[in-house]
């Protein structure tokens, strides 16, 4: 097991965790707007004080990657590649759209075996980042940005049933309107949430290059462009 510092800035709430040996030992959480900002820096000085005060040593820093708010995002992959060379410390970059599925799972709020999971991110009007798992958190298809409409999940509604969540799912209900669509309220991206990612990411040996990892948004672009142009 490895203490990781954990940061979420994906969506208007503002968070960072600490575990260590497969346990939340520190967090801290905003939930009054983007003012990422101001938050962040202050609660990552909290989490580093708490590990060097109990002599823990950090092993990796992790960031949500997004897809998610350009701003936040932009901010959270800042100060993890700023303490990853401060610290000597490896980076883990994990997608938020799984991070949304952790407490779904963990809290088992599902119990269909055949079950699928949906996440969303609210983007603008009636558009969403949506991406489909089972209940393994085996992608069954990759993050797209939807205009949601009655037929955009049908393939999937139409076999069993498929739970929705995250703060772009409850305006598509309605026009899913299928008798397999379950919403679950109340579910956002959290640091407290990315420690089994995380660790799963370093057991694996899924560390990101500090010098070139982007978030979510910039994606395409370092893929088109020469690393020197960067």
């Amino acid at each position: 097991m490895s203490c990781i510092l954990n940061i979420e800035t994906s969506t208007k709430s503002c968070s960072v965790a600490v575990s260590n040996d497969g346990k939340v030992i520190f967090n801290d959480e905003d939930h009054s707007g983007a003012n990422h900002n101001v938050k962040l820096g202050a609660f990552v000085d909290e989490a580093l004080s708490f590990t060097d005060n109990h002599a823990i040593p950090l092993d990796a820093v992790s960031v949500s990657s997004g897809p998610g708010s350009y701003t936040g995002l932009r901010i959270g992959t800042s100060m993890a590649k700023g303490l990853c060379y401060g610290r000597s410390v490896k980076l883990l970059g994990i997608p938020t759209l799984e991070v949304l599925c952790v407490p779904v799972l963990l809290q088992e709020m599902i119990k269909e075996e055949n079950a699928l999971l949906v996440p969303m991110l609210d983007a603008r009007r009636m558009e969403v980042y949506s991406q489909v798992f089972d209940r393994s958190l085996k992608e069954v298809r990759k993050i797209e940005a939807n205009v949601v409409t009655a037929d955009t999940y049908k393939i999937y509604l139409d076999k069993g049933p498929v739970y929705f969540f995250g703060d772009g799912a409850a305006k598509c209900m309605d026009i899913i309107n299928h008798p397999n669509a379950h919403l679950i309220k109340g579910i956002e991206p959290l640091a407290k949430n990315m420690m089994p990612l995380a660790e799963k990411r370093i057991a694996e040996g899924k560390f990101e290059d500090v010098a070139y990892f982007v978030p979510f948004y910039l994606k395409d672009f370092v893929a088109t462009k020469p690393r020197k142009l960067l």
